[in-house]
């Protein structure tokens, strides 16, 4: 049997609910929920024909784990990861191809929002390493606001093999550094590219690095501490977003995501 997981959150669930991309067996409501307030998703739930349960607070925090439910968690077949070809292939097709690499992102709201903004900046292919990074946990679809349920997440065993892959199929692989002499504003990022972007601690590791066709940085006007992984992403991705729509790129969204 399956594992099952549980997502909670209006959002996630309702996205979820439209994505119909992984199993999706019963959702758990409260008994102090004002029920207008899900009525979109227990109508979605009833044209599934999925149980709906009412619980109470206490029962629907423990099978949450969290106090973040809002009232619903819908109980689920595991996110359904995608190989690094399908990603590849998908973006091939693009005009203007854009993938994501996240060289272990380790926070779940880090990884969470960078989804969140990547998806509203039309891109559709993330990749993610195996070990020692976060994966598509409740929690991450939680801080993405549902858009994990949508976008196509790939885990690789090898971040450097992944990346030459990349190459060997056009891309360029674009590192996010701090260090970088060349800056991201004054950088051609509407060629067929891969955004890196380096974890929490110490950013892209020397190896991966080392793989990178060009790093770029953002400018910082003081020497504080470098950008938080996620404002560095959704920096980066707007970056690439703007420059692609001023040569008549308007990007692409998935149909029913409105909360970016």
């Amino acid at each position: 049997m399956a594992k099952t997981e549980f997502i909670y959150g209006m959002h996630p669930v309702i996205e979820a609910l439209k994505a119909a991309r992984r199993d999706i067996f019963e959702i758990y409501i409260s008994t102090k929920k004002d029920f207008k307030q899900l009525e979109e998703i227990v109508h979605i739930a009833e044209k599934l024909n999925l149980p709906v349960n009412q619980v109470n607070p206490g029962k629907l925090r423990s099978i949450a784990n969290s106090e973040m439910h809002q009232g619903v968690v819908a109980s689920v077949g595991p996110y359904p990861y995608v190989e690094l070809s399908y990603v590849m292939k998908k973006q091939i097709s693009e005009i203007y191809p854009l993938i994501l690499l996240l060289d272990h992102i380790s926070d779940p709201q880090n990884l969470g929002a960078i989804i969140r903004t990547a998806l509203c900046a039309g891109v559709k292919g993330i990749v993610i390493p195996k070990d020692r990074a976060c994966g598509a946990t409740p929690a991450v679809s939680k801080s993405s606001a549902g858009a994990l349920e949508h976008i196509a997440l790939a885990k690789v065993n090898n971040m450097i093999n992944a990346i030459n892959q990349l190459k060997d199929k056009g891309f360029w692989i674009a590192g996010l550094d701090r260090s970088a002499k060349n800056s991201i504003f004054s950088t051609d990022l509407t060629v067929m590219i891969a955004l890196v972007i380096g974890g929490e601690e110490h950013g892209i590791r020397p190896l991966v690095k080392r793989h990178c066709d060009i790093l770029v940085s953002i400018p910082q006007l003081t020497s504080f501490n470098s950008l938080n992984a996620s404002v560095a992403g959704a920096i980066a991705i707007y970056e690439t977003y703007r420059q692609r729509k001023l040569i008549g790129f308007e990007g692409s969204r998935i149909q029913g995501f409105k909360d970016c």
